[in-house]
């Protein structure tokens, strides 16, 4: 029975994993993969895995100013969840668990992760204020948890100056089943239209 593989000698961001991830679906995207309505987001989500299987390349993503943000002030939060949590952070690159994979901000002991997030003040203090998990990233934290196969996650959300907000989420069994199988759904779909692409042009068979 196949496993969680750990690849934590590779370091995120670089070719190497953008190598390893390129054409499945990640947890970062799994809210994009349940998404309701006309499916737009899912189906261009597909589309793009499906360029990076029949091309062998990584597709070039867009990097907003969040995300920009957010990675500089990565290592700002591990420091401070290590110091304010009493915990030790175990950087990893990607996560592979058949055909899906995560890239979590930290592994926390034999059964826990982590992953942090960065809020403009005001956002910050909203959740601060809230005191509850915020429902926008359950669909990559459960997801995190069902790819590492691991019982319990800490949202860590940070701003310099601001308290850090960390929440804790345990496996969410019915969810992950329904993610499981929105996922199964997708992939089905996306090697379908891989196929489909690659005999476009090709002359039909004839019926025996």
């Amino acid at each position: 029975m196949s496993g969680p593989i750990i690849h934590d000698a590779i370091e995120q961001g670089t070719e190497a994993w953008h190598q390893l991830r390129c054409g499945l679906p990640t947890s970062s995207k799994f809210s994009d993969i349940m998404a309701k309505g006309e499916g737009k987001t899912r189906r261009t989500y597909m589309l793009r895995l499906a360029g990076e299987i029949i091309t062998g390349q990584p597709a070039e993503t867009f990097k907003s100013a969040e995300m920009e943000r957010g990675n500089a002030m990565e290592e700002d939060a591990r420091e401070a969840y290590a110091f304010t949590q009493g915990q030790d952070v175990r950087q990893v690159g990607f996560i592979v668990n058949g055909p899906k994979g995560c890239s979590p901000d930290g592994l926390i002991d034999a059964n826990g992760m982590v992953e942090f997030k960065t809020k403009k003040p005001e956002l910050h203090i909203a959740c601060l204020l809230k005191d509850e998990f915020p429902s926008e990233h359950r669909a990559q934290c459960q997801g995190a948890l069902w790819v590492a196969e691991r019982e319990w996650i800490d949202l860590g959300v940070y701003w310099p100056g601001l308290p850090l907000f960390v929440k804790r989420a345990y496996r969410d069994d019915n969810f992950i089943r329904d993610l499981a199988h929105a996922v199964d759904v997708f992939n089905v779909e996306l090697h379908e239209t891989v196929e489909k692409v690659r005999r476009y042009g090709q002359p039909e068979k004839a019926a025996a």
